[in-house]
């Protein structure tokens, strides 16, 4: 069993999630955003105080290009409308059960921010805890500075998933729902079904359905593994 993994059953990288006690501290603290990253109706019933609410949450850029994520001028402009900065830390969070936090954590990392957390439990949590909400907007400033650098090792294209799709150091990861995998459900898409070769692993069976906390790392593990998920191969998830 992995060293890191084993020792204390820790996460190999847990600073790239933050827990609400954390948060709840140090919430108020300067160069910290708070990003609610679940639709704009949800914010408005209430929220974490400080939030900012993003106006897409799966930062696509606009149309014809709403597939890919947005270009780096266009990200750099939704940066800075919610007051993030090269030295912002951001706290991304969501009662998605973390799927709309992680995709501004990739987000933000594939233009090149890596201060970026994902607040383990989200919403459900913070709320379980009786913290602070509120229904007050928060509007940042648009004068922080936000320079995009695109990370392309953090992207996968329809080349390279061609060029690998048969090497066994590479796992094809589709993390979505059984339905969708075996075509039962096409979702609206034009072809129904999955990539040859993928490896199916929904991603909800990582979090807790009750908490809505990432599960341990040793049962992450053992999970991932099962499925030939492993450290040593080259991750391509869709």
């Amino acid at each position: 069993m992995d060293k890191e993994i084993n020792k204390n059953n820790e996460y190999a990288n847990p600073n790239l999630l933050v827990d609400t006690a954390w948060l709840n501290e140090h919430m108020c603290q300067k160069d910290l955003r708070i990003v609610d990253c679940d639709v704009l109706e949800q914010y408005k019933r209430a929220h974490i105080p400080g939030a900012v609410i993003q106006k897409d949450h799966y930062q696509k850029g606009a149309p014809p290009n709403h597939l890919n994520i947005m270009g780096p001028t266009e990200f750099s402009e939704m940066a800075k409308s919610l007051g993030i900065g090269e030295d912002t830390l951001v706290i991304a969070y969501d009662n998605s059960r973390g799927l709309y936090a992680a995709r501004l954590w990739w987000a933000l990392n594939y233009y090149g921010h890596t201060n970026v957390k994902v607040l383990n439990g989200g919403w459900k949590k913070w709320t379980t805890e009786g913290r602070p909400i509120t229904t007050d907007s928060t509007i940042q400033a648009t004068s922080s500075k936000f320079e995009p650098h695109e990370n392309q090792s953090l992207m996968s294209t329809t080349t390279q998933i061609l060029d690998i799709k048969n090497n066994r150091e590479v796992i094809i990861w589709d993390v979505r729902s059984k339905e969708e995998y075996t075509g039962e459900n096409d979702r609206g898409n034009k072809f129904a079904g999955h990539i040859p070769g993928a490896t199916h692993l929904e991603w909800l069976n990582l979090v807790d359905e009750k908490t809505h906390l990432l599960k341990p790392a040793k049962e992450l593990f053992s999970l991932l593994g099962n499925h030939g998920i492993t450290k040593d191969k080259r991750i391509h998830s869709y």
